[in-house]
């Protein structure tokens, strides 16, 4: 079997060594064969064209490898609808996809594996946003998860102050 690597960190000061070797090692113990490798630095999951990225799922449509493997499924994508519209382009493909730390394969006997991957995309998505700042943030949140003013009374959401940008409770 011929799978591809692809790998990604968002900022350029991160490497990726950790997940490629960790996915080379994968490919070794399973005897496949190495299709090649797409890394992506300084990139963001959330975006949906980055580089290697698109080179990867160009190669796929092609059918230059049987598989994608990534680290965690975060590597490949942090948007929802992205993530799931690229696995959907994979399948279509005839490509299967693995996400080596977490168990995830595409593969049509795992449908324990697919529900997971489905939970697991959209914990990326919520991941990447962070619920301390502005639209998208608390107030967006169910209540449940507010904290509350003083560790009593009513949840209150954070807001920045707009002097001196510092977070406080209440409206």
């Amino acid at each position: 079997m011929k799978a591809a690597v692809y790998a990604r960190v968002s900022t350029t000061d991160q490497n990726c060594e950790l997940q490629l070797n960790e996915l080379r090692e994968y490919i070794v113990r399973h005897g496949w064969e190495n299709a090649g490798e797409y890394v992506d630095t300084g990139w963001s999951g959330a975006k949906a064209s980055r580089p290697e990225f698109d080179k990867l799922m160009e190669d796929a449509r092609k059918r230059r490898f049987d598989v994608v493997l990534v680290w965690k499924l975060d590597r490949f994508g942090r948007s929802l609808l992205n993530c799931k519209t690229a696995l959907q382009q994979l399948q279509s493909n005839g490509v299967r996809f693995i996400a080596t730390s977490q168990n995830i394969d595409t593969d049509e006997s795992n449908p324990a594996a697919r529900f997971l991957l489905h939970m697991l995309m959209a914990a990326a998505e919520f991941e990447r946003v962070d619920p301390g700042k502005g639209s998208g943030g608390t107030e967006t949140l169910p209540p449940r998860l507010w904290r509350r003013k003083g560790g009593q009374g009513n949840p209150q959401p954070f807001r920045e102050e707009s002097s001196g940008g510092r977070a406080q409770a209440g409206v």
